[in-house]
């Protein structure tokens, strides 16, 4: 994997490097926004619609509202988490691994702090769009709509970027593509699960409702519905706090997993093949002079 020779860097973060990142990722984005729109949006829909329409034949109220109005806001999450963490695990590990991608991109003059961060950024906007999908379906099923519906877009990008930072750190750290369904299997569902997208958390055993209070999915799910559904109070502020701090902590760690993948291990194996050549230059010479 290359580098290239840096010329003097003039701050933490260029903005033509991040706006040439982006360029690149919407130009790209052209030729395939039918399929990741279809795949980010469907699915959570179908959830919707299934379990409210399903839950919602057997329990028709929640806190005072129609179930389909809960499962509604509630999906905003779960379409936060299929179009951000899904696409930037898949998205950059083939990337640098199988497209070399990234290869390209640091032979100009961007860093991985750039290109991370870029990236990220990209997702996170797919992410806020894509999350108002399931709110807009529960608008057509009854779903009154509310002020507090401009901010979801928002709130839905805050999450996205933390879950985007996520992918691309799960990816930096994967040996291989395999290795996702652990990720997928033991951490992605069962945060999924405990959200309190389906279902309120406060019925739960107590150690569920810990665990929920940890998800950052959980304070996506809650943050939307107050601000569809029960209006904004003082603990939110604490939720907004834990989504920055989830994204800010994961960014910085998905910046070091994918400098270590594509830059330190990139010197390793130059420095291995350079190992390889004098030894095939001196077994050539040793044959030549027998």
């Amino acid at each position: 994997m290359a580098t290239a020779a840096r010329t003097t860097r003039l701050g933490r973060f260029e903005r033509p490097a991040l706006t040439g990142v982006l360029v690149r990722e919407v130009v790209n984005f052209s030729s395939y926004w039918r399929s990741a729109t279809f795949s980010s949006t469907v699915e959570p829909t179908i959830y919707l619609l299934a379990f409210g329409f399903g839950f919602g034949s057997l329990v028709s109220r929640i806190g005072g509202y129609r179930y389909v109005e809960f499962v509604g806001t509630g999906t905003v999450a779960t379409a936060v988490l299929f179009s951000s963490a899904f696409p930037a695990m898949f998205g950059t590990f083939v990337k640098y691994q199988f497209q070399r991608t990234y290869d390209a991109i640091l032979a100009a003059p961007v860093d991985t702090e750039e290109l991370v961060t870029a990236e990220a950024l990209w997702v996170a906007t797919r992410a806020g769009v894509y999350g108002c999908v399931p709110m807009l379906v529960a608008i057509a099923f009854g779903l009154d709509p509310a002020w507090g519906m401009l901010v979801v877009p928002g709130i839905a990008w805050l999450a996205g970027f933390g879950w985007a930072c996520f992918g691309i750190m799960v990816a930096g750290f994967a040996k291989s593509i395999e290795n996702f369904s652990y990720v997928v299997s033991a951490v992605l569902t069962p945060l999924f699960l405990v959200a309190g997208t389906f279902f309120p958390l406060n019925r739960l055993p107590k150690w569920a409702q810990v665990l929920g209070e940890i998800n950052p999915l959980h304070h996506c799910v809650q943050l939307v519905r107050d601000a569809v559904l029960y209006g904004f109070a003082w603990t939110d502020v604490p939720r907004v706090g834990a989504l920055v701090a989830f994204g800010f902590v994961i960014w910085r760690i998905a910046i070091y997993a994918m400098t270590r993948k594509l830059i330190d291990e990139g010197r390793r194996s130059r420095a291995y093949g350079k190992l390889r050549i004098r030894s095939v230059i001196h077994s050539l010479f040793r044959h030549a002079y027998k």
